[in-house]
């Protein structure tokens, strides 16, 4: 039925003038949802404003749910409060929906109970929103239909016997007591902005009219503004436009501009971006006084998304099971925990060492044992530690519970020890009230572990929205259904494609769709979605001086085609909004200069720090070679399971050492090599410091690798292995490098081989050319004292195992090709590596990667050369 069909209607005017009248009115007047009573609490506080007046009476202006929650609350303080139920928390509701799943027979079937238990209770409310409650059961359905009739069952058994209710039955119960002396009632309910009743709600409004309580709808103003079409190439560039039309309409004096975007929940991170970087551009510099933006968008996030909570569960998480170290270095470097803006040097040099020792997974008491700095920070980990253990093993309930989480976050020092901003002091008041929340399970879940417990207070967090409260916005970033009732100046609807509106028909899986569509449920057919779009977009025509509706053309290479709704409406050209974001400005503004410096101080050395790695990192670019060897600029390192890459070559390269300190060379391949590989094994894997289970997977790994590996060794002629891992000073360009030579062998037809261990997929490729892509066996080879007549890659990969490289002659190494002209080779690598020496000497060191990006991907000194302001690849994606 259409709201309020047989109610009489009040112009909004009169509503106004009534609300404004003295003595009160008795007029309350409620919406479908929050947002609209704010609204329209502020349109009359502006109308107030208008009269000339500075006080006023508030007026009683709230959404359906909060006034049958009052009505619930007075009856409560009434004689009828001992025959009435409690009303359970959305989170107690969850509670037992769960139970109710778990111990039906499809409770061991479904991979997420906690989330079906969600999708419940929202088909819960909607069968009452709807009146089809007592049909549950009675009307053939599909598997899922038959289990949420069992589960209703069980919820709504338990729900009696815990003498509870939910909000979903509340308003039935409420207008049962209506007729109570004690009931305290307004003169007159006004509906303002419905655009459909649901049944629930027009019983409840019908037995108010019966218990004496006149009601009335109202509906906002209409205007016969100008309604324009828009088209763009993308979603962004729709965005961007929208954005920007905004902030010019706000600065031409409009009052209130509403933009609405489709799926805003999905793409709220980038909404706020774009609508910060046109309307509030100094929102990101650091040290800039915090200002609200002009702007405010309708979905907040959930709670468990912002930066103070996320820590606080991460603290909790870290007192009560094995955590990743990304999580403890967050933590470390957290700004609320006691001590943070004390410690804060000290901190970060903690979490920076510990980046080169501390395991992937840590413990609290882990934890403690390696903070070696940074006092207070161990001081507070000690405390949590203590209350943590104290608590053991133990199964206690949510009272319990909260409290100890509690106690673990005042023992942290959370929420630290600065002042913190009225976001975060929001934040936190949020946090507290989710706290209350889940210790309030007390009522109707059982003992729980310390795990479980958590596990429940972080779904009570990602399940509650929130936005800090700020002042009012001259402009309203909303979903779809949130813009319903809302009057603007100036409205600008985006993203009308016809696959987004109207919303397609969704039917909810636990409710039969017979019963659906015969209750008339907006969702449940395609020409009841139909319907309530062609409601929702000729309400959006007339909620406007000035209406634009737009769509994107292109989805990547999709084509779009706008709504059916707006085609009536021509598209017109994009008009031209003035303005510019700080960075346009920056950009255009005269006298930039543009200084290319690429030249470094001389190197002041003969002896510099960083072996062969300089070469090969002067090669790759020279920016590289000088910020690593010079500047000393290195990345921090990151804990990883098992042995690292760095760990695993520290793993071959023992193998290789010890095997071939023990068989010598060649001769030692004769006999039984299988001691020789348990032993070069063991002692790699002893070396490296590896723990169980890992020392033993490495073993068994190291022993396979090398038996397939002597197989391709036994294929060669005689040779002598002469040296193993031995440190070398090379003379170069009148540098003096050092470096390790993996291993020299001695070859009986004359001259010595050059060989170097490597696992990937070398090339020898890579030694040739200018600017060589891995120099260092080259280096090596002119560098030698020795007769260097076989420079050769040894590749170590399972099922691959093979040499690969260049010899002065033929059948040197089975697979190492015969040079064309040996000394020309030698002398042009010589030649390359003179030059790189030179290079870097000089102090040579602009950014030029060899290969472009291709060289960069591997780099972890972006940030430092910002090669992307060089080549920008990203374009306008590059803030994504």
């Amino acid at each position: 039925m259409a709201a309020g069909a047989h109610y009489p209607a009040v112009d909004k005017h009169d509503l106004f003038t009534a609300l404004a009248g003295a003595p009160p009115a008795g007029i309350t007047v409620v919406t479908p949802n929050r947002r609209l009573a704010h609204e329209l609490a502020r349109e009359f506080g502006e109308t107030q404003q208008g009269r000339g007046l500075a006080v006023w009476q508030t007026p009683d202006i709230l959404p359906f749910g909060a006034l049958v929650e009052r009505f619930y609350e007075d009856a409560l303080h009434s004689d009828a409060a001992l025959r009435l139920p409690l009303l359970l928390t959305p989170l107690q509701e969850w509670e037992l929906w769960q139970a109710a799943i778990r111990g039906s027979e499809w409770g061991g079937m479904l991979l997420s109970p906690a989330a079906t238990a969600e999708e419940c209770r929202r088909a819960w409310e909607l069968v009452h929103e709807w009146d089809v409650a007592g049909a549950i059961g009675g009307v053939p359905g599909n598997e899922d239909a038959r289990a949420f009739a069992e589960w209703s069952r069980t919820y709504a058994r338990r729900c009696e016997e815990e003498r509870g209710t939910d909000a979903a039955r509340l308003p039935g119960l409420v207008a049962a007591w209506l007729g109570e002396s004690a009931a305290v009632k307004p003169r007159r309910i006004v509906a303002y902005g419905f655009d459909i009743l649901p049944p629930q709600a027009r019983g409840f409004l019908d037995a108010c009219e019966i218990h004496g309580i006149e009601i009335a709808t109202c509906a906002p103003r209409e205007r016969a503004g100008d309604v324009a079409r828009r088209v763009f190439a993308s979603a962004r560039e729709e965005l961007e436009a929208a954005a920007r039309w905004a902030r010019a309409k706000i600065e031409a004096g409009a009052g209130r501009v509403g933009v609405v975007v489709p799926e805003l929940g999905q793409r709220r991170k980038e909404v706020a971006r774009v609508f910060a970087r046109v309307m509030h551009p100094a929102h990101n510099i650091p040290g800039a006084q915090r200002k609200a933006p002009p702007f405010n968008l309708s979905i907040g996030a959930a709670l468990s998304e912002y930066p103070l909570v996320r820590a606080a569960l991460a603290l909790l998480e870290l007192a009560t099971a094995e955590v990743p170290f990304d999580l403890a270095s967050k933590l470390i470097r957290s700004p609320f925990l006691g001590g943070a803006e004390t410690e804060l040097p000290a901190r970060a040099q903690l979490d920076a060492a510990l980046r080169k020792r501390a395991p992937a997974l840590l413990t609290l008491g882990k934890l403690v044992g390696l903070v070696d700095r940074a006092p207070s920070l161990r001081g507070r980990f000690e405390a949590m530690f203590a209350l943590a253990r104290e608590e053991g093993g133990r199964e206690r309930g949510p009272n319990e519970w909260g409290r100890h989480f509690a106690d673990l976050l005042a023992a942290a020092g959370f929420p630290g020890e600065r002042v913190l901003d009225s976001d975060e002091f929001q934040t936190l008041a949020k946090f507290n009230e989710s706290l209350v929340g889940f210790a309030r399970l007390e009522r109707v879940a059982p003992k729980m572990s310390r795990a479980r417990a958590l596990a429940r207070l972080r779904h009570v967090c990602a399940q509650m929205p929130f936005q800090p409260e700020t002042p009012e916005a001259p402009v309203q970033v909303l979903g779809i259904l949130e813009s319903a009732g809302l009057e603007f100046d100036a409205l600008w609807i985006s993203g009308l494609t016809d696959e987004a509106w109207p919303l397609p028909a969704r039917l909810n899986p636990f409710i039969p769709p017979a019963l659906q569509h015969r209750a008339g449920i907006p969702e449940a057919s395609a020409a009841a979605a139909l319907a309530r779009g062609q409601r929702i977009t000729a309400a959006w025509r007339r909620a406007a001086d000035e209406v634009v509706f737009s769509h994107p053309a292109m989805d990547q290479d999709r084509a779009l085609i706008a709504s059916p709704l707006i085609l009536d409406v021509p598209a017109g050209t994009v008009p031209a909004v003035p303005g510019e974001t700080w960075r346009d400005r920056i950009h255009g503004a005269s006298g930039l200069e543009s200084l290319t410096d690429g030249q470094a101080p001389p190197l002041a050395t003969k002896a510099p720090q960083g072996g062969t790695r300089i070469l090969v990192d002067q090669s790759a670019c020279p920016f590289r070679a000088f910020a690593r060897h010079r500047l000393g600029a290195e990345a921090l390192e990151e804990p990883v399971a098992g042995p690292d890459p760095r760990t695993r070559g520290q793993l071959l390269h023992g193998l290789m050492r010890a095997l071939w300190l023990d068989l010598k060379g060649s001769d030692g391949l004769a006999g039984d090599c299988a001691p020789a590989v348990a032993r070069a094994a063991q002692v790699a894997v002893m070396e490296a410091r590896l723990e169980e289970p890992f020392a033993a997977l490495e073993r068994a790994r190291l022993e396979k690798l090398a038996r397939e590996w002597l197989d391709v060794e036994r294929r060669r002629p005689p040779f002598e292995v002469v040296a193993a891992e031995q440190k070398r000073m090379l003379d170069l360009a009148g540098l003096q490098i050092s470096g390790r030579i993996d291993r020299l062998d001695r070859l009986d037809s004359g001259g010595h081989a050059l060989i170097d261990y490597k696992t990937g997929n070398p090339t020898p490729r890579h030694w040739n050319g200018p600017r060589p892509e891995d120099p260092q066996l080259p280096m090596y080879a002119v560098g030698a004292q020795e007769d260097i007549s076989v420079v050769a890659f040894a590749k170590l990969r399972t099922g691959e195992m093979k040499y690969m490289g260049f010899s002065d002659g033929p059948d040197r190494i089975p697979g190492v090709k015969s040079s064309e002209d040996w000394p020309s080779l030698l002398a042009g690598w010589k030649r390359e590596i003179e030059s790189l020496g030179s290079a870097f000497a000089s102090g040579k060191a602009h950014v030029d990667p060899r290969d472009g990006l291709k060289t960069c991907s591997q780099c972890d000194l972006q940030p430092l050369c910002r090669v992307y302001e060089h080549i920008d690849v990203l374009g306008e994606d590059a803030d994504e």
